[in-house]
Parts: C-alpha cells; sequence; structure tokens
C-alpha cells in the first residue's frame, strides 16, 4: 500500500507516462484543492505505483515500486439486492482488500441482473471499486464479474448459518440471498462456513465474510 504522506492516490494507464483522465483531474482540483507541485501518487492496478507532483503534466518525483499482489488471493460473491446495497457492500469490499468480487444469481434472488443492464450494473460496481481502491490507497484493484451461478463455482465455500469457523484456507466464499440458500444449492456443499448467529442481510453478509478473510490472510487473526 503506498503511503499516505505521498499524497492522493489516482489511478493512470502507464505510471512510466502518467496521464490522468480529466475526472481524475477535475476531482483533485475541485474536491481534494490540489495546486501545482503538490504531491501525488499514480498506480496502475496492477501493483506498480510511484510518487509525482500534480500540474499540467504529471512531473515524476520518485521511481516506480511493484508490489507483489496479496496472497492468497480473495473473492466474495454475493447476490444482488434492492437499492444501493450492493454498491455499498463492493465499495466495503474494495477497502477490505478482497481481490475478487463476483455477483451472483442464486434460486432466491430478488433482484435478477439480466441482458444489457448486466453491463450497466457491473460498470457502475467497477467505478466503485476504483474510487474506494483510490480512497483506500490499494495498489491493486479489485476485479468485479458477474452474474455468475454456483455451478461456476464448484470449489466455493457457502456462508451459511451453523457453519464452522473461517480458515486460511477459504479463498472464495459465496454469500447467498436473504432468504438464503435452497436445498438443491446446499446440495454436495457440505463444507460451509459461519459467519456468527445472528441471520446477516445479504449486504452485511458479504462483508463479513471479507473482513474474515482479509483479517486471517494478514495475519491480524489467528484461525479457531
Amino acid at each position: 500500500m503506498p503511503p499516505g504522506s505521498l499524497g492522493p492516490l489516482v489511478f493512470v494507464a502507464d505510471v512510466e507516462r502518467p496521464e490522468l483522465a480529466d475526472t481524475d483531474r477535475h476531482h483533485l482540483q475541485k474536491s481534494l484543492r490540489l495546486r501545482a507541485g503538490d504531491p501525488l501518487v499514480v498506480a496502475d492496478g496492477a501493483g506498480s505505483w510511484r510518487s509525482v507532483r500534480f500540474g499540467a503534466e504529471l512531473e515524476p518525483d520518485g521511481q516506480v515500486v511493484v508490489e507483489p499482489r496479496p496472497s492468497p488471493p480473495l473473492t466474495v460473491g454475493l447476490t444482488p439486492t434492492k437499492g444501493d446495497r450492493p454498491e455499498w457492500a463492493v465499495q466495503k469490499l474494495t477497502e477490505l482488500s478482497i481481490d475478487h468480487i463476483v455477483i451472483l444469481r442464486t434460486e432466491r434472488s430478488v433482484i435478477a441482473w439480466k441482458g444489457d443492464r448486466v453491463a450497466h450494473h457491473l460498470e457502475r460496481l467497477r467505478r466503485i471499486a476504483r474510487e474506494a481502491a483510490m480512497q483506500s490507497r490499494r495498489a491493486w484493484l479489485p476485479t468485479v464479474e458477474g452474474v455468475h451461478t454456483l455451478s461456476e463455482h464448484p470449489d466455493a465455500v457457502l456462508a451459511d448459518p451453523g457453519g464452522r469457523p473461517p480458515t486460511l484456507a477459504d479463498r472464495v466464499v459465496l454469500c447467498g440471498p436473504e432468504g438464503g440458500w435452497s436445498d438443491a444449492e446446499r446440495d454436495g456443499r457440505a463444507d460451509r462456513m459461519g459467519l456468527g448467529p445472528a441471520v446477516l442481510r445479504a449486504e452485511t453478509a458479504a462483508m463479513t465474510a471479507g473482513a474474515l478473510l482479509a483479517a486471517l490472510r494478514h495475519g491480524l487473526v489467528r484461525p479457531a
């Protein structure tokens, strides 16, 4: 993670020849009040970043640093719900350093993204993930994919009440709708992970799963 003392972080296509998108430049100037010569960090979303000086052209102010991808990679799947709660979940999973976010279609899904709307929703979620990654100073952008079914993740662990505690071996955890998994979806998935004694909203379950996995990966907590 690039240090905060080097200024705000913004993503560019090429850290060797950094150029700001018009929307990013406007945000830096109008919202963050950057002026010519102020420090800034540019990153490519694939682990590379460097310090620059803000201005009409970005002036490099340090060598390119390459951060290794966090290991093991972590994936959280979530089922979309009404309103802006999927956006909130993607924002928080990004802040928690989850590497891959998957939007699911389940048997008890209340909201089903179909047709041309899928690309529209995914574009918005990726934009939210990008903004959250800049705010949380991630050198690696998460992927946001969908819409997937459970059959596309045969080795994933289902988050389910009464499941076992999470472990470092849990790389892909899928969180279902607020109505829970159907018997057919549970069939053949004896290995299920619990998220606590309470029944959680879909977006709360996804965030809780992400927080637990990230804490285990970074050694902040020990496996039960």
